[in-house]
This record gives C-alpha cells, structure tokens and sequence, in this order.
C-alpha cells in the first residue's frame, strides 16, 4: 500500500534527510587513499548518532555496517570492513540511511578517491544526471514506470548499462516502503504519481553490462563482467510545486 504523506511527516522526513546530506559531506571530505571503508562507516555512525539519529541499515536484515561502502565494480551492499582499503583512482559509491523521529532519510552517492580516469568521471555524472533526468517525471500525473524509462532511455542511449535486479522504493516511517521503483522500463505503465507520496530513486548503472550477482555473504553485488558500477539516490517528496529532494544540503 502506498502511503500519502502530510505536509508535518515531509517536515520530519527533511530532518532525517538532513543528516544523511551531512553524513554524505563527512565522508566526502574523509575519502582518501589508505582508508578502509570500516573507517568510514565509524565516521559516518558517529556523526548519525551524535545527531540523535539511528542508521537505517545497521543490523537491517543482518547487515553489519552502518553504511554500504561499495567500491568499483561493487553495484551495491558493500559491507564496510577493516581489510577492505581505498586505493588512489577507486571509485566507492556511499549508501547511507538514518531514522529521526520515526522517519527515514535515504541517500546514496558514488565518488572518485584521489584522482580517477576520465572513465569514471564520465560514469559518476552520468549516474548522477538520470536522476535528474527522472525527476521531470517524479510529479503528480505521470506514472511510476516513466521515472524507470527516464532512466533508462538516457543511460542507455550513452552507452552504460542499467541494473535491473535492484530498484528504488517507497519510503517513510519504514526505509522500504511500496512502491518499488526500477530503473528501466516502458513508459505509461504502473500507478499515477501523487502529490505527498515520498521515494527514493536511485540509479544504479554501469559501464557495460546491467547482468550482477549476489557474492556468497547475501549483500555484496557484483558486474558480472567485472566492469566499474555507479549508484546515486536521493529521498524525494512529490508536492504542488514538483518534487523536493528531501536528502540535500
């Protein structure tokens, strides 16, 4: 069931959204060479915590990590570990959650550590810019798969592959609510979009094929092909005036 929000639970969920804006900038100034993402996941529980807030994903389904840290051609669920350390040219997509008050804040965002090709600059702003794209159609009247095609028909027209395993969601007082939201698809199709309804849409795309595998420990998400992935997301609310991303500074 989709849920309709008020103007007083979009007020709250932009708090939650705040502070996973915040942790986002603390781990962009953090990132560099000879860290381990489990260095970065205490950075980012910290600063969560010290903000009255709780990670979304710690302990989520038995995932160990206060953050998903995901590096090159790990799509998503990176579990944050001590041996796992960034290397100069990485790239390391950030998912990161936080509950304020019974609201969920949502947001993912893929950086270079140190300086990177122009291949992966190329692949971070692409991601980044399908996002923006979907948001011409994160409004009310259209329908849900048109945020999915937007998606889609830009990514794949540059020549990058689009993951079709995984997809955004629904989000409120539970960090995955419905609806589900792919990446891809036909235009036209699915529910009409309304005002008050809150996702999270992220594009998760890759430099060449949109085939992944689920690695042995349940969470890490691998490119079949071995080829670099990139993930960004933001917690939106559809109101009068057009979408609001909720997970911004």
């Amino acid at each position: 069931m989709i849920t309709i929000k008020t103007e007083r639970e979009i007020a709250l969920m932009r708090e939650a959204g705040r502070i996973v804006a915040e942790t986002h900038a603390l781990l962009a100034e953090s990132l560099k060479p000879g860290i381990s993402t489990l260095e970065l996941d205490a950075i980012a529980e910290d600063y969560i915590r010290g903000k009255g807030a709780i990670p979304s994903f710690k302990n989520y389904n038995g995932f160990s990590g206060s953050i998903c840290a995901s590096i090159n051609d790990v799509v998503v669920h990176g579990i944050p570990s001590a041996d796992t350390i960034l290397k100069e040219g990485d790239i390391i997509s950030f998912d990161v959650g936080a509950i304020l008050n019974g609201y969920h804040g949502d947001a993912a965002r893929t950086l270079p550590c140190g300086q990177v090709d122009q291949a992966a600059l190329d692949l971070i702003e692409v991601t980044r810019a399908s996002f923006e794209e979907s948001l011409k159609y994160a409004r009310e009247g259209y329908r849900l798969s048109d945020i999915g095609h937007a998606v889609q028909e830009y990514c794949e027209s540059r020549g990058y592959g689009v993951v079709r395993d995984f997809c955004g969601h629904g989000i409120g007082t539970s960090m995955h609510e419905d609806p589900q939201i792919p990446n891809y698809g036909r235009p036209g199709r699915g529910v009409r979009l309304k005002t008050g309804m809150c996702l999270a849409i992220e594009p998760m795309i890759t430099e060449g094929t949109w085939e992944v595998t689920v690695q042995p420990d349940g969470w890490t998400v691998l490119t079949n092909d071995g080829k670099r992935a990139a993930h960004h997301e933001n917690t939106i609310a559809l109101t009068a005036d057009g979408p609001v991303i909720l997970t911004a500074l």
